[in-house]
């Protein structure tokens, strides 16, 4: 059988683009959402470990340590599928997000603790002595320099988030993968797949040479 027309079949491919292209519109729209959100849930939650009374610093604690250790895919068939027991019915693109942003926010949240912890003491101690109050410090000169130090793995992080994206064909949500496997189906043939990969390069790899990119500088100032 000719490999060409197995996997690259310009007819299917031709056919197939339009649903693959609304696929990655949802992708995208979901790992924005799913980006942004974690990154604001992580902030949070690395200055309440941090900064918190004892008994939220042990809670966030452990949320941290049981979402980084829990698969994406299992804590979305949970809320999809386990959830509607309760009576809480959640929406494909809504589950999706929630287990998304919940272990991303669990990543993110390590990422910051670790850049607020990288900030020298000194910068608190001459804060103070200025007059500012711990509010002031930190939207004023703590967070600020840490955001420097994060913006690396903050992306990495994000682009982690787009790529399991594509756990949530599980729950039927007709992102990229779906729409790629259905078109599949259809066809008979495996050419959209391959398309949908070529899509997720297209997607996924000017983000990597970013991320490269903020890391060479990062590596080039700290010499």
């Amino acid at each position: 059988m000719d490999i060409v027309q197995t996997f690259f079949n310009l007819d299917v491919l031709r056919s197939s683009l339009p649903a693959l292209l609304s696929g990655l519109v949802v992708t995208v729209v979901l790992g924005v959402v799913c980006a942004i959100v974690s990154t604001v849930l992580g902030l949070a939650f690395a200055l309440l470990r941090l900064y918190g009374a004892k008994p939220i610093r042990v809670a966030v604690a452990f949320y941290i340590d049981v979402f980084r250790s829990i698969p994406i895919l299992v804590l979305l068939v949970l809320i999809y599928y386990a959830l509607p027991f309760l009576g809480v019915r959640l929406s494909s693109f809504s589950s999706a997000a929630s287990a998304l942003s919940l272990v991303a926010a669990a990543y993110a949240a390590e990422i910051f603790r670790a850049g607020f912890q990288s900030i020298p003491k000194g910068q608190f101690e001459a804060a103070s002595a200025i007059g500012l109050g711990f509010f002031n410090t930190m939207r004023d000169v703590v967070i600020p320099q840490a955001f420097r130090l994060v913006v690396p793995p903050l992306t990495g992080n994000a682009i982690s988030v787009l790529k399991d994206t594509a756990l949530a064909s599980v729950v039927a949500m007709p992102d990229l993968l779906k729409q790629a496997t259905q078109a599949q189906s259809l066809a008979a043939n495996p050419s959209p797949l391959v398309g949908a990969a070529l899509l997720y390069l297209l997607l996924l790899l000017p983000l990597v040479k970013i991320v490269s990119r903020f890391e060479n500088r990062g590596l080039s100032e700290g010499r």
